[in-house]
Formats: structure tokens, C-alpha cells, sequence
């Protein structure tokens, strides 16, 4: 391991970062085993820069990392980016500064990080990206990437909607319902549905309008449309919506949550596909107001620890891993789903 600060300098730098130590999920308390009252010089610590807490799946995402890091005794500096790139970059700066062992990060939006990762390798940090990739011409920049395969994702929500609508001979008009502009897992939904749907003329994407990943915006797009056209169908553009595909469960509980005032039946008048498969989504399913879940799995966080012990051991990891999802669809759910703790 690497020499580190004096406990001096450390705290000032971390009090001017804004970050917190933490040994514990909840609470940042020491652990009460013999021996926990000092780092020793084999502890491990990790950098964490998390984009922010915009959804009940991004607070599972940082509780299942947060938790792994604990139980297997990694000291944790974590930085809430507050959906800022800006943020990030400074958080693994100062994680640079203060030697960490292994940096971990949630990549708000693709682009813009060479030159932080080009630091962090001349420092000999290895970084993990999760959930989110990057776009970069130089793969070296990082070890690895675990998180969902957003293409994948895009593909399931494609073939639910061609099956659902496999004998229709109409036209079929679709509302996209996008997430953070620049980000992964956004354009990676985007091209795989179209990947599907695009082979078939009778699908159409007549209108995108980016939400962000905001219940908030979901919702105002939601009274916009209604509001320019109110009736008992959704109207975008003078066409007649028949399906939203939407990025992730907020926006859409946001969306539908104006719908109902506007007594339009989601579900039934407009044929509903969400990503995340946060509870909500779920209990909504099982109403009948969503037609189709797919599952965005926010429950890496052991795999996440695995990897960050493996490169703390000058081990290398997979350069690409996928956690395992699913997708929950009408007419084809399990007696019973679990609870999803998001």
C-alpha cells in the first residue's frame, strides 16, 4: 500500500473536499473489532464518486457498494457529485491527492474524462467504472466496467412492444421518454429498442423529449403535452400516442402521475415500457398502469468490492462485467415478485 498523509493534512484535505471517511454504511462508525482503532498499512481505501441520489435506484446502487465496502473492512472517502461532472472530476482529483488505493465512479455523462483517468494511472490508482461506461480512445485509462448492458435493455423494451402489437396492421405512434443527454446508458436503450422496432415501418418514434432521470421532469413533460392538448388521449405533434418508452421508473411514475388527472388509462389507452424495476414500477405493473418492467440492477455492490480487492492485490479484472437482470411483463409475472428494496 502506498504512504500516506499525516492525519493532519488528511483531514484538512478532506474537510476541504467536502467528503466523508466511512467505514459503515449508516452512521460512519468504526467497527468494534480488536485491532480497528488505526488503518493499519494493509487496510484498503477506496475513492467513491457517485453521481448523486436522484432516484430510490441510485440510493440502493450506493447502499449495496457502501455495504460490501464494510463488510469486508474497506475505508470508504465518498463523494455525491450532485449530478454534476465538474463535481466528479474534482472528487477523483482529490482522491489522487490522497493516495487511495482504488477509485470507483459512476460516470454521470461518456465523454470528458481523460485527463483526470490519464492522472489517476500516472499515479498508479487503478479506477472501476460503474453502472455508466465512458467513451475514450485509450481503454488503459481504466481497469474495468461493471454494470448493466444498457443495449440489451433497449432490446427487451423493442421486442415487448413488436409482440404487443404483433397483429395490429395500424400505425403505431411512440413517445420516448429519454434520460440524461450524453449519458450510457441513455443512447445505449435508444439504439437497442430502435435496433428492434426500426425493422418494422408500422413503429414510429414521433416524439423524445429528455427527462434526466427526474420524477420532477417526467412529470412537467407529462403537463405540458396534456395541457396543449387535453382530451382523453395523449396528442403529441397532432398524432395520437399508442406507447412510451421510458429510460427509468421516475420519469415515468412522474409522467403517469398527470396522466391519471387527465384521466388517460395508462396501461390500457397507451402501452407503458419502463427501466429499473424500483418497487413503485413494479406495484404499478401489478395495477395495470405499466405493461412492461425491465429490470436495471442497482445490486452490484459485492462485485464491485470483489474487483476493488482483486486490483488492490496487483491482480487484474475482467475488462467488461454485466450484472444479471430481468424483465417483468403483463400476462407473464411470477405468482410472486420479491420485494425489491428500491
Amino acid at each position: 500500500m502506498k504512504n500516506r498523509f499525516n492525519l493532519t493534512a488528511a483531514v484538512f484535505l478532506m474537510a476541504f473536499a467536502s467528503f466523508t471517511v466511512c467505514t459503515t454504511l449508516l452512521g460512519c462508525k468504526k467497527k468494534d473489532s480488536p485491532g480497528d482503532e488505526s488503518k493499519s498499512e494493509k487496510s484498503i481505501i477506496m475513492g467513491f464518486s457517485q453521481i448523486g441520489a436522484e432516484s430510490e435506484w441510485r440510493t440502493c446502487n450506493t447502499q449495496s457498494i457502501m455495504q460490501a465496502a464494510q463488510e469486508a473492512g474497506i475505508q470508504v472517502i465518498y463523494s455525491n457529485a450532485e449530478q454534476k461532472q465538474e463535481n466528479q472530476i474534482k472528487a477523483i482529483r482529490s482522491f489522487i491527492v490522497y493516495q487511495v488505493d482504488v477509485i470507483v465512479f459512476c460516470p454521470i455523462v461518456q465523454d470528458g474524462w481523460d485527463n483526470v483517468l490519464l492522472e489517476a494511472k500516472e499515479a498508479n490508482i487503478p479506477v472501476i467504472i460503474v453502472d455508466r461506461k465512458i467513451r475514450t480512445k485509450d481503454n488503459s485509462l481504466y481497469a474495468g466496467y461493471i454494470g448493466t448492458d444498457s443495449i440489451k435493455e433497449g432490446h427487451n423494451a423493442g421486442r415487448f412492444l413488436v409482440n404487443k402489437f404483433k397483429d395490429s396492421k395500424e400505425s403505431v405512434n411512440i413517445m420516448e421518454l429519454y434520460g440524461t443527454v450524453g449519458s450510457s446508458v441513455s443512447e445505449g436503450r435508444n439504439k437497442g429498442f430502435h435496433e428492434i422496432i426500426d425493422s418494422d415501418p408500422k413503429f414510429s418514434v414521433v416524439y423524445t423529449e429528455s427527462g434526466d432521470f427526474l420524477r420532477s421532469r417526467g412529470k412537467e413533460i407529462a403537463e405540458n403535452l396534456c395541457a396543449s392538448a387535453p382530451g382523453k388521449s395523449l396528442v403529441v405533434n397532432g398524432k395520437k400516442i399508442n406507447a412510451i418508452f421510458s429510460h427509468n421508473d421516475q420519469m415515468t411514475l412522474g409522467f403517469l402521475s398527470v396522466l391519471d388527472e387527465y384521466n388517460i388509462q395508462s396501461g390500457k389507452d397507451i402501452v407503458i415500457i419502463t427501466i429499473d424495476a424500483e418497487q413503485a414500477a413494479i406495484d404499478e405493473l401489478l395495477n395495470g398502469k405499466i405493461n412492461c418492467v425491465i429490470e436495471c440492477n442497482p445490486k452490484m455492490g459485492d462485485q464491485v468490492i470483489s474487483f476493488v480487492k482483486t486490483l488492490a492485490s496487483n491482480r487484474p479484472i475482467p475488462a467488461v462485467t454485466y450484472v444479471p437482470e430481468t424483465v417483468f411483463a403483463e400476462g407473464n409475472l411470477p405468482e410472486q415478485i420479491e420485494s425489491r428494496g428500491y
